[in-house]
């Protein structure tokens, strides 16, 4: 069960729009390092996907630990079908 606070963070995220005005809320919620994180964490997300890379390249390519990529590689794993497709199709553009 999510929390109140949860939900409530989730629908002013998404009653924006645009960088101009995600990033500053971001720059609020968020550390430098958070940021960072979430950025490198989306990009193995994306590596994962295509398929490409072994893991060993994608920590050396993108400077991320192995544990940041086995994490992000068991949650893959365990998503339901439409939700990968979703994911997939945000994040590499297809489905």
């Amino acid at each position: 069960m999510e929390s109140e606070y949860w939900d409530g963070a989730l629908d002013l995220i998404a009653g924006l729009s645009g960088k101009e005005s995600l990033d500053p809320l971001c720059s609020l919620l968020l550390t430098p390092d958070e940021r960072e994180a979430i950025g490198a964490r989306l990009a193995v997300f994306r590596a994962l996907m295509q398929g490409e890379m072994t893991q060993r390249q994608i920590a050396s390519t993108l400077n991320v630990s192995i544990a940041t990529i086995t994490r992000c590689s068991n949650t893959l794993k365990h998503l339901p079908d439409p939700q990968r497709a979703r994911m997939q199709e945000m994040l590499l553009g297809t489905s």
